[in-house]
């Protein structure tokens, strides 16, 4: 890992929150993901599960994570499995976690090698009656592989039969969804290398550069700053690609008079920021670019202030809705007439602006949250405002990262990256 240290004690805390959601007499058990194959020897590089990473620090695979805090034996209460390092695995792949600098990393006392997890899991299932699996149950979870997390649950279930299974999303949801603040500062972190990420392009860009020597310019400055990589695959949208909102080719030449929009951002110890600026390629704004960019910002910056404890999200995003519609009368973009005959199912607006505007964000860049559910301090949100021009060749979206505090306006974690049209213009020239 690139990222520095992790002060422990952030998931000593984790755990003690999740343990104390739990029920008597109950233990949990959480899996490191896979490290998934390509083809021949060839594999996908490997990214930890966030939940047994939020829960224990740990960032390495074939790890298993086990609570259980009633367990008659102290030993048993707060367990890791790992996978026992050797000379032949430390020359070919590096050294894994010890046991010492797993209890370093984690706070957990309790470390064995991978291979007494059968034998210690017999033990102690006689002395528990329920067992918290732990399923994906995200609200945009479409899952066609089948995870290390849920073979392990077919093969529990079949050999343990008799026992209550629970579910551990439940209690995730809203413990992840809330940031304690180790976890700000790190999203702050990846906010930070984003903004140099932005900066760096903003000297860069001129007519006839392509989209991916844009892509190329900030993973280059992700990396010299310790990013772990992108937080998502990252959109760079000249022209009308800018109106496919999961544009992702990012292989087209800008050209002179286009607007690039760039929806990128940089994950930092598994934590993410989301980012999204639109530049002129031509270093300047034309008239009716600016007009339409401004009115994104003022949706983006008067929706940011209804970011406060107490929110509903389906709520907001219909005073959201009215923002934009207001905007979209003034750029001549619907009428009066749209309004008074619009499906109440997809408004008028829609027509321009046909994605939310906000979402959790943290260990996920749609990070866990329960959306039926008020909004709380301590939660991180994105907003990101867009109007979306096909006949113009024109897409503008602006995003930021905001806190909500306890009283007034939310945090914003990217307040120092350019966003106004006079600083873009002047940091271009």
């Amino acid at each position: 890992m690139k990222y520095l240290p992790i002060d422990k004690n952030l998931f000593v805390k984790n755990r003690k929150k999740f343990t104390a959601k739990m029920k008597p007499n109950s233990l949990a058990i959480f899996n490191s993901n896979d490290i998934y194959p390509i083809s021949a020897d060839s594999t996908l590089p490997f990214a930890q599960h966030r939940d047994i990473f939020y829960l224990s620090g740990v960032n390495q695979e074939e790890s298993i994570l086990v609570i259980f805090p009633d367990a008659p034996k102290e030993i048993h209460r707060e367990m890791l499995f790992l996978k026992e390092t050797n000379e032949h695995i430390a020359i070919w792949e590096g050294e894994k976690l010890t046991k010492e600098t797993a209890f370093n990393t984690s706070g957990i006392k309790s470390v064995f090698w991978l291979q007494d997890f059968d034998k210690v899991l017999a033990e102690i299932m006689t002395q528990t009656e329920n067992v918290y699996l732990n399923t994906n149950e995200h609200y945009r979870a479409n899952v066609e592989t089948e995870t290390r997390e849920a073979r392990f649950i077919k093969v529990l279930k079949n050999n343990y039969p008799a026992h209550t299974y629970l579910r551990s999303q439940p209690i995730l949801q809203r413990l992840r969804s809330v940031k304690e603040p180790e976890e700000i500062a790190l999203i702050q972190q990846a906010c930070n290398i984003t903004e140099k990420g932005f900066k760096r392009i903003l000297s860069f860009v001129k007519p006839n550069v392509t989209e991916y020597e844009i892509e190329a310019e900030y993973i280059h400055e992700f990396t010299r700053n310790r990013a772990d990589g992108f937080a998502y695959t990252p959109i760079v949208a000249s022209g009308y690609s800018a109106c496919v909102l999961h544009y992702i080719e990012n292989n087209k030449i800008c050209n002179a008079g286009e607007i690039i929009l760039m929806d990128v951002g940089a994950s930092y110890a598994n934590y993410a920021s989301d980012m999204t600026r639109c530049v002129p390629v031509s270093g300047k704004f034309t008239d009716r670019q600016k007009a339409v960019y401004n009115a994104v910002l003022r949706v983006k910056d008067a929706a940011a202030k209804m970011l406060i404890p107490g929110t509903i999200w389906a709520d907001y995003h219909v005073e959201v809705g009215k923002l934009m519609t207001k905007e979209l009368l003034g750029l001549g973009l619907i009428t009066e007439e749209d309004i008074k005959n619009e499906n109440p199912d997809w408004p008028a607006y829609k027509k321009y602006f046909m994605h939310g505007t906000s979402h959790h964000m943290g260990l996920d860049t749609h990070d866990y949250g329960i959306l039926t559910e008020p909004m709380q301090a301590g939660m991180v949100f994105t907003v990101e405002p867009g109007i979306y021009i096909p006949e113009e060749n024109l897409g503008i979206r602006i995003e930021d990262d905001y806190v909500i505090q306890e009283t007034g306006e939310p945090f914003n974690l990217m307040a120092n990256i350019p966003i106004t049209i006079e600083e873009i213009e002047a940091l271009m020239a």
